[in-house]
């Protein structure tokens, strides 16, 4: 055996305890008691339709398998290099697609089902791509280029309950692979049998499982938003740390979720992201906190900030879109959270503030929990362990005036992407 294959085999046997493609075993902890699409926004290459209408059925590439009998399988290129970098335009629906080059990249889903004035449940469902550095110029369909995980919530409010599932795959980049894919110039992503497709007019969202699930249908109502400077977001003092990022606010969300076994079906309101990065986090960054809530009204808040281990701020940022209207940028000074309630958790003893108080350009805002227990520990895929649950938005006379989903990680420890 040459030495560079050795090396290679070494590399990739360093992954196999983290790669194996099970799914790894959920876990559940009791919680205590529009208008149609418009123009596209500035930024989104002319000719684009904000959604962008999904491409043909096929796969779009995915974890390495074993060459057929009786001949060699094709080999697999790298992907061309696009860093992420001001200027650059978003062309859709293209940008709806994964972007192998980037170090990181993730499409996240949140919402609620119910009522504005009684959600009964909250949902998330989260796929990463990481570019893993190996095999760097070794055309084989063996060589694990890509992680890909995914992670799934659901809480309950009555009664009250919250569970949380992953999975995990090496992925090659081949178009063909059948475990787990994240197609190029088109949404769509698959991992053990979970998917989020861009159908066009909506994502669909499919978690197939008997103790946790989902089955959602994602509708767009309004334009993308592009955060940032024309969808290039800032995360640092340096440009470096940066990303592509962009939001579908007020999507309307449809479908059934199950949580213990229990199966639920209604409407509500869902938030989708989009975000890659070829280096997202400062080294003086241990995490972040993060909203993104739909208003009734129509608009929409996202507001976020990053802190060093002190807990002082190292940067922030977010924006605001009243309905109708164009986004409104925040600068990295204009954004404040203070922490208001605590909960400790009895898993990890890991202190979150379940309730802020966030100033920014749209005025002074509170964000309550509406579920205290809504941890995620995903050590088993993407190595850290983070608070992510359905939130409430009070305006200053204390009137609840949206709902989304706040975030926070680098509670535990120092988050690494």
């Amino acid at each position: 055996m040459n030495p560079q294959r050795r090396r290679w085999l070494q590399q990739i046997g360093a992954l196999v305890p983290l790669v194996a493609g099970r799914p790894a075993r959920a876990q559940a902890a009791p919680a205590p008691g529009g208008a149609a699409a418009g123009p596209a926004p500035a930024g989104v290459a002319a000719g684009s339709a904000p959604g962008g209408a999904a491409a043909g059925p096929g796969p779009a590439g995915a974890a390495a398998g074993p060459a057929p009998r009786g001949g060699a399988a094709e080999p697999v290129a790298e992907a061309p290099a696009d860093p992420v970098r001001a200027g650059r335009p978003l062309v859709f629906p293209q940008d709806h697609g994964a972007h192998l080059a980037a170090r990181t990249e993730w499409w996240y889903a949140t919402g609620w089902l119910g009522s504005e004035a009684a959600p009964t449940h909250g949902f998330q469902i989260t796929f990463f791509r990481s570019r893993t550095g190996l095999a760097v110029g070794n055309a084989s369909r063996f060589a694990a280029r890509q992680l890909l995980f995914a992670h799934a919530a659901v809480t309950a409010l009555s009664p009250a309950g919250h569970g949380h599932d992953q999975r995990i795959v090496r992925w090659n980049g081949a178009p063909d692979a059948p475990t787990g894919h994240a197609a190029i110039g088109r949404g769509a992503v698959q991992l053990a049998g979970w998917s989020l497709q861009d159908e066009g007019a909506a994502w669909h969202a499919r978690v197939p499982g008997r103790e946790l699930g989902l089955d959602l249908r994602l509708a767009r109502t309004q334009p993308l938003l592009l955060q940032g400077q024309a969808g290039f977001s800032r995360k640092g003092p340096e440009l470096r740390h940066a990303s592509h990022y962009y939001s579908e606010p007020q999507l309307a969300a449809g479908g059934r979720l199950v949580l213990a076994g229990r199966e639920a079906q209604g409407k509500g309101r869902a938030w989708m992201d989009h975000e890659w990065s070829d280096e997202i986090l400062s080294p003086d960054a241990v995490g972040w906190d993060w909203i993104g809530i739909n208003l009734f009204d129509g608009s929409a808040l996202t507001a976020f900030v990053l802190r060093r281990a002190d807990g002082s701020a190292l940067w922030a940022g977010g924006s605001f879109r009243a309905a109708g209207a164009a986004s409104r940028p925040f600068g990295a000074d204009e954004v404040r959270f203070t922490a208001g309630r605590r909960w400790r958790s009895p898993a990890t003893a890991a202190s979150y503030p379940v309730e802020w108080q966030i100033d920014s350009p749209a005025g002074r805002h509170t964000v309550r929990a509406l579920a205290d227990a809504q941890e995620l520990d995903s050590r088993a895929s993407t190595g850290t362990v983070y608070w992510e649950g359905l939130s409430e938005l009070l305006d200053a006379q204390g009137r609840r005036v949206g709902l989304g989903y706040l975030e926070m990680t680098g509670y535990v420890g120092q988050l690494k992407l």
